[in-house]
């Protein structure tokens, strides 16, 4: 931001030279990292390599200047803080604390819980993980006892002294010494270990932190077991006390000409209508295989992992025999992911296990090597136990280790069935590791597959498989899984059994045969209208998932059906983004897929904008949007430029660290309606003021809204501002009222 990135090293070594002199042997060093202010792709340009190397070149400056630990702070993006714990451990041989920053939802900005953030920065290697920033010291308490739930790591914690106030021109902080004081011998029982302050905490707290704490214990937790596996906001966990899950086997191109074309051509419409049907159909995991011959697997696997984390919430399986498209897939994920797999070779061993652990993914094991799979039970047990063995040997923890005993078709192989079975029990008998099979390799060649496919998943799961790989959309499958959460004390009273089958009734006479849908619509054509509402609600649809691959298409599709441009934006386009926002503002979207929204719903405009008349393509009203002067954040402002855009606003986006004379000065020669302005911090508050008083004395009929982390509506109603937008969402409702839109 100020031309100092040939400095990088100098001015860190400095920092720490100029601490080791105050720390004498009275304490540690600790260099504090924070994030880069970009955002990760898809929701922004930066790449998990661009990451990677801003925050290596940090880490070995300061440890070569003597640093003792690196601590890692406010974060909110999972992804950048996964490309920060890794350089700096490759890097260095420092210990690492990771924390992040929450919002008061208990989510990160970008919609990761304290659960997810635990599992993922504890499989990466930090040494204490938790937050900081963020609120005060309750709701940091809160976010502390759930990671608590899923690490038996150290927690670390910073909370601010409450969130800021302007008053009189001076940064107060509501949180006395004595209050932070006593919520930090509760964040103590909780399990932290290292408890400081942030924001508007001073010598004074920290030294009422101190003396409350002097003499007392940390708590020692047990060692947590769970396997998990995360997405960027959602963690899964597989263990007889949770409800069975699976992993969804779609999105394999193997035998599917089609999804072998798509992904071949580079659109992965099809494989992201795979991922979004499946989980609507019950899949907690997807598995993803891009193996199509003749194609660059890596750069395929990265953007389906890109594209696949923006569409569905559940975690993913990366399966490939290729290690450079794992690392990719790795690279691209914000989350724990499980590789799909390592087999008992040596160079497979060698290679895929280190991925596995600097990526912190869990790991599938096959119990074959040099001589494929072997015939009994034991010696695919004898496989597994080396693969649990070698994983160990590179820091892998047990729970983190699942064997597959690898199903053969009964049509073939019958004898081979119950080896298999046998495998499984004996695996998790011997080596108490997790259990997986693709299940429906049992029924190749043979009529009625489902019938085989449902009988021997049941077997199965008595014979203690953990996570089978299934087509979701199977529905003998799926009731197979929920009649064993009964029998086997997984579905306590029977209540997900119960929800799912309240309506059901059995079947008397034998299902029609299945008609495939082109043959109705083939047999029935649809009438015009019922053609402009399907395509409409398709568009809307697009915009909702975030399907910015399919938008141009379907926008053109309606053209060539006759729907007029500015009938596509007032009926599909914006009841969309409508819809984008409300579940924003009820917590059921975040942050990523309010970005992916709207630059969908942009790149569906580009195809309308020219084809609108003047008349219909006017903007609502006109708007200059800035970073106020001394702020260099503008996250939040870019996002809510994009929004506006959506709407109809004309957005003249000044940047930022803009003065305040070049905000007033640009307004007027636009003639702009409303003027945006953003800070995220007290101290540059006051230039927002600054503004409003040099629209008044010119004269202005500009109206100004203000927003940003710290900015409230008190202080906006203070300082004579027109409107005050909490975030994206409101920033548009609050601009459409302001110019009576």
């Amino acid at each position: 931001e100020y031309g100092l990135a040939g400095q990088v090293k100098e001015i860190n070594q400095a920092a720490v030279r100029l601490a080791r002199e105050v720390a004498g042997d009275r304490a540690l060093v600790a260099v504090s990292i924070g994030p880069t202010g970009l955002l990760s792709e898809p929701y922004g340009e930066a790449t998990f390599d661009h990451f990677y190397a801003a925050f290596a070149e940090q880490a070995r400056a300061v440890e070569e200047a003597g640093a003792d630990l690196i601590s890692l702070e406010t974060m909110s993006d999972l992804q950048e803080i996964r490309a920060a714990l890794i350089a700096v451990k490759e890097n260095t041989s420092r210990p690492v604390l990771a924390q992040m920053t929450f919002e008061p939802n208990g989510r990160t900005m970008m919609g990761t819980d304290p659960t997810t953030a635990a599992v993922v920065l504890e499989a990466l290697g930090a040494d204490a993980v938790g937050a900081n920033c963020s609120g005060g010291p309750a709701e940091l308490l809160t976010v502390l006892q759930e990671m608590a739930q899923v690490t038996s790591l150290p927690l670390v914690v910073q909370p601010n002294a409450g969130l800021p106030r302007l008053v009189d021109g001076r940064t107060v902080f509501d949180q006395t010494p004595e209050t932070m004081a006593a919520y930090a011998v509760k964040l103590l029982e909780t399990g932290a270990w290292i408890i400081g302050g942030c924001c508007g905490t001073t010598p004074n707290h920290i030294q009422a932190i101190s003396q409350a704490l002097q003499g007392k214990r940390v708590v020692v937790r047990p060692r947590q077991r769970y396997s998990t596996l995360t997405s960027r906001s959602q963690t899964v966990i597989i263990a007889a006390d949770h409800p069975p899950v699976f992993v969804g086997e779609r999105i394999n191109p193997t035998a599917r000409k089609k999804l072998a074309q798509d992904i071949r051509e580079g659109r992965m419409q099809m494989v992201l209508d795979e991922a979004r049907g499946q989980v609507e159909a019950g899949a907690p995991i997807l598995d993803v295989n891009m193996g199509v011959p003749g194609i660059d697997e890596p750069a395929a696997m990265k953007q389906a992992v890109i594209q696949i984390q923006g569409a569905v919430k559940v975690p993913l399986s990366l399966d490939s025999a290729n290690p450079a498209a794992i690392e990719a897939g790795l690279k691209a994920y914000a989350g724990k992911a499980l590789i799909n797999s390592v087999n008992g070779e040596e160079k497979s061993l060698r290679v895929v296990l280190p991925l596995a652990r600097k990526y912190g993914a869990a790991v599938l094991g096959l119990t074959l090597d040099e001589r494929g799979i072997p015939a009994t039970a034991e010696e695919r047990l004898a496989i597994a136990g080396r693969i649990v063995q070698a994983a160990e040997e590179y820091g892998i923890a047990r729970e983190d280790v699942y064997i597959d005993c690898l199903v053969q078709t009964a049509s073939a192989q019958q004898v081979q069935v119950m080896e298999t079975l046998k495998g499984v029990q004996l695996v998790k008998e011997k080596l108490g590791v997790k259990t997986m099979l693709g299940v429906s390799n049992v029924s190749h060649g043979l009529p009625a597959r489902e019938i085989l496919n449902s009988t021997f998943l049941a077997m199965a799961l008595g014979f203690g498989l953990d996570l089978p790989i299934i087509n979701p959309f199977d529905q003998r499958m799926r009731e197979v899984l929920a009649a064993a959460a009964v029998l086997t004390n997984r579905d306590q009273y029977c209540g997900r059994y119960i929800e799912q089958f309240k309506d059901y009734a059995a079947a008397t006479k034998p299902a029609p045969t299945a008609v495939k849908t082109e043959a109705i619509v083939a047999a029935k054509p649809a009438t015009s209208e019922a053609v402009d509402l399907s395509i409409k609600s398709r568009i809307q649809q697009a915009i909702i998932d975030g399907d910015r691959n399919s938008i141009q298409e379907l926008i053109q599709q309606a053209l060539v059906l006759g729907l007029k441009p500015l009938a596509l934006v007032n009926e599909a386009m914006i009841p969309g983004i409508d819809e984008v926002g409300r579940r924003y503002e009820d917590q059921t979207f975040f942050l990523p897929q309010l970005i992916l929204g709207a630059e969908t719903m942009k790149a569906g405009f580009e195809v309308l904008r020219p084809l609108l008349s003047s008349n219909e393509g006017r903007s609502v009203g006109k708007i200059v949007l800035a970073t106020v002067q001394g702020d260099i954040h503008d996250i939040g402002k870019n996002i809510v430029a994009v929004m506006l855009e959506n709407y109809g606003f004309q957005v003249i986006d000044l940047g930022k660290d803009v003065p305040t004379i070049e905000i007033v000065e640009r307004a007027e020669k636009e003639q702009a309606e409303l003027i945006g302005l953003s800070a995220l911090m007290t101290t540059t508050m006051p230039r927002m003021a600054e503004v409003v008083s040099e629209v008044r004395k010119r004269g202005l009929a500009a109206r100004v809204l203000i927003g940003g982390a710290v900015v409230t509506e008190d202080y906006a109603r203070k300082i004579g501002a027109d409107a005050y937008a909490a975030d994206a969402r409101a920033g548009v409702l609050r601009a459409l009222e302001l110019v009576g839109a």
